[in-house]
């Protein structure tokens, strides 16, 4: 289960259902969700973040990937122990203090710029040069000579 949250230029609800009803097509999307006032969508689920950004690009060409991480499951009831047993504040080891290293992380987020087809100076590849065939009425025995 992943938890994709999509930056999307959504000004009204019109597209907000075309934004939805274009990633409701995709196989393993548990949950959706918009938020018009951050202009944010969050998906839940096992699909493919790219396949997702790849089919809003279709209609929304500025679609930005905000962050991709799991999703949060729900905490059980039963009481989780620690397996190190108590610790005491003069106990910390180093492996305590990356903890907090992986906080940080989590608040930085990555951005993607958005994709644009690419201009039209592009013209076709060229062609190869053109290669000529060359027949001599000696060597061909069907042909016809006036002499």
């Amino acid at each position: 289960m992943k938890k994709v949250v999509l930056k999307l230029d959504l000004h009204d609800d019109r597209q907000k259902q075309k934004a939805l009803k274009a990633v409701s097509a995709l196989h393993g999307i548990d949950e959706m969700s918009v938020d018009m006032k951050a202009q944010k969508m969050t998906i839940v689920g096992a699909a493919d973040p790219v396949a997702v950004v790849d089919k809003l690009r279709k209609l929304f060409p500025a679609v930005l990937i905000v962050s991709v991480g799991p999703a949060k499951e729900e905490k059980k009831e039963g009481g989780d122990k620690k397996e190190g047993g108590d610790k005491k504040d003069g106990d910390k080891k180093e492996g305590d203090k990356k903890e907090g290293d992986k906080k940080a992380d989590a608040n930085k987020q990555l951005v993607y710029p958005p994709w644009y087809p690419p201009p039209y100076g592009y013209g076709p590849p060229p062609q190869p040069y053109p290669q000529f065939v060359i027949h001599s009425a000696e060597e061909d025995p069907n042909s016809c000579v006036i002499c």
